[in-house]
């Protein structure tokens, strides 16, 4: 049975910025933002679009997980949408048969942009926190791309 978890955040960011660090820059801007977590980010294979597969090499702050392989799965630039599917290591070796998060940018101002977080997964393993600690890492994220877009990335 699939589950979910869903959650938002007001960034103050505008929507095209936050879209291309989010869904364009995924692989540069990540090491950049969290760099204890995630230390460096490939694109296996590819274009930027539906089925696209990332390889996120975690860093030392991210215990009893080295890697985990997501694709693009779903993308409508129109909407600012787009999910991301993990395939491979991380949280399939935890028990869940599948786990994807989905980011939905919605303008509120020209330098404010609400974002809508769903994470949905199927698991073998009843209780678990993961799927709720994903949601708050993620909001914990965006966050962060938005002190880097504000600050950094001027």
């Amino acid at each position: 049975m699939v589950k979910e978890i869903k959650t938002e955040a007001k960034v103050s960011v505008g929507i095209e910025a936050l879209w291309k660090a989010l869904a364009k820059d995924v692989a540069s801007v990540t090491p950049k933002v969290i760099p204890n977590l995630v230390k460096n980010v490939e694109v296996t294979g590819g274009d930027g679009g539906i089925g696209t597969v990332f390889l996120f090499n975690f860093g030392s702050d991210v215990p009893k997980m080295s890697y985990q392989k997501e694709k693009i799965v779903e993308l409508d630039e129109a909407v600012h949408k787009i999910g991301l599917q993990v395939i491979e290591g991380g949280h399939l070796n935890f028990g869940f048969s599948s786990y994807k998060t989905t980011f939905q940018l919605t303008p509120i101002q020209e330098e404010e942009t609400m974002v809508s977080v769903e994470v949905t997964y199927e698991s073998q393993v009843e209780d678990s926190s993961m799927p709720s600690k994903t949601a708050k890492s993620v909001l914990a994220f965006i966050r962060s791309i938005e002190c880097y877009l504000l600050n950094d990335a001027i």
